[in-house]
């Protein structure tokens, strides 16, 4: 079959929606995207190795709450989605769109090995005609220096034989208003035909597809978004310390500075980075730049800001105790949501974590309440959530708003008379000298 037969024959397929879509990976990314494919009418397979999750899949239990029980179970039901973890079924795909975690290794380095798993995967199944989509966060090169060698190992050729493309996700887990289909989706191929197969196929269930000149480019949209935010926090939580030391209040700075209709964007301080995204993303673009001799100064001073915040956190708890006459040595702390942002479960890279473990060391007693998170463990802890209000009523000698949860009675907590660290602003216009902010 002759390469425009090839392109030819995939856009059909693509348009009549008589492809098979499989996604690899079904988490915060891939999960929504399979059902989303699935409630426009393709046939999808999601392909993980946890079988705990492709039962519930098939069962039509959703674990992301950004997936609908009723979406979900509306297309399993249908027989328009099922979970599988039989790598060997990839052969039967138009479209393979891969969406496996990219985390740091402890040297800071890209860990790529779950993205290698996965393209092996497919490489051992490729076929003429088939688009490979790899939309896991990444650095500048990796499609075409690390993906593309690998499918290219049997012979085949991209962009002639196959096709293949990266599109960045932009999930932003808890967020009601943009979603998988009102998000842009940014599209670049290895070349023009796979950036028109791949543009295609995200036209027929996102509302905007914005195609760019090469993977490279694609790539590196994801790293800018989020190095964007990850910068632009670590300046906001230099300048709750300076405030601190000021005695100036930076929930009301920032509240009036976003009074300017043009030339700034709030940002808020925070206990640190967490997510996927946010706290990952620019050490992989300092990772790579180094690889070119360029040191990213401005990137990583921020990124030295932001990893320090939990120290600072602790020491608020410090200082919080010592109006109690108590050090955190012994002392009951306890801690008020620990997923990293509110109204998810979500537990990748909390800073809740860090100020745990911080709090651990200087000799506290932990506990903690988040209504998402039933359970954590976290190195040698081990935890339930208890009842907020129960937890209250014992008396601790401090708590610390790590996540505010919009399911917390703020007023309640502040009632209490406990000692609070609140991370997050939480309480704002509640008056107490037993709040101690940010």
């Amino acid at each position: 079959m002759t390469s425009n037969a090839n392109r030819q024959g995939l856009l059909d397929r693509i348009r009549t929606k008589k492809a098979k879509i499989g996604v690899i990976g079904l988490g915060y990314v891939g999960l929504p995207l399979a059902v989303e494919f699935a409630r426009q009418g393709f046939d999808v397979s999601g392909f993980d190795v946890d079988e705990s999750k492709t039962s519930q899949i098939n069962a039509g239990q959703t674990y992301i709450p950004d997936v609908p029980q009723v979406d979900l179970c509306e297309v399993v039901k249908a027989g328009r989605l099922r979970g599988t973890s039989r790598m060997a079924d990839l052969a039967g795909m138009d479209v393979i769109d891969i969406c496996v975690p990219t985390p740091l290794r402890k040297t800071k380095d890209p860990d790529l090995s779950y993205v290698v798993k996965a393209v092996e995967a497919v490489a051992a199944v490729l076929k003429r005609g088939q688009l490979v989509i790899l939309e896991s966060t990444t650095y500048p090169g990796t499609t075409d220096e690390v993906v593309q060698p690998l499918l290219e190992s049997r012979g085949l050729k991209a962009d002639a034989d196959f096709f293949l493309a990266f599109s960045p996700e932009r999930v932003d887990p808890g967020n009601h208003i943009y979603t998988t289909r009102n998000i842009p989706k940014i599209v670049g191929g290895v070349g023009p035909d796979s950036t028109e197969a791949a543009a295609l196929l995200y036209e027929s269930i996102v509302e905007t597809v914005v195609p760019v000149s090469s993977t490279r480019v694609a790539e590196m949209v994801k790293l800018l978004e989020n190095t964007f935010r990850a910068v632009n926090i670590g300046l906001v939580n230099e300048l709750a310390l300076m405030c601190h030391k000021m005695d100036i209040d930076v929930w009301e700075v920032i509240d009036a500075a976003k009074t300017k209709p043009f030339g700034f964007m709030p940002f808020y301080p925070g206990p640190g980075l967490g997510g996927h995204c946010i706290p990952i993303d620019p050490s992989y673009l300092s990772w790579k730049a180094r690889q070119y001799g360029f040191e990213c100064r401005f990137i990583e001073l921020a990124g030295n800001i932001n990893s320090s915040m939990p120290d600072y956190v602790v020491e608020r708890v410090a200082e919080a105790l010592n109006t109690a006459r108590k050090s955190i040595n012994g002392s009951r702390v306890h801690m008020i949501g620990v997923a990293y942002k509110k109204d998810v479960n979500d537990m990748r890279e909390s800073p809740a974590l860090d100020v745990l473990e911080l709090l651990s060391k200087r000799g506290a007693q932990l506990s903690y309440s988040d209504p998402f998170v039933p359970a954590l463990n976290h190195g040698d802890h081990a935890l339930s959530s208890i009842d907020l209000t129960d937890a209250l009523a014992s008396g601790p000698d401090c708590a610390v708003i790590c996540t505010d949860h919009t399911v917390f009675d703020y007023d309640a907590i502040v009632q209490s008379g406990t000692l609070l660290v609140d991370t997050r602003n939480a309480l704002k216009n509640r008056q107490s000298p037993r709040i101690f902010r940010l």
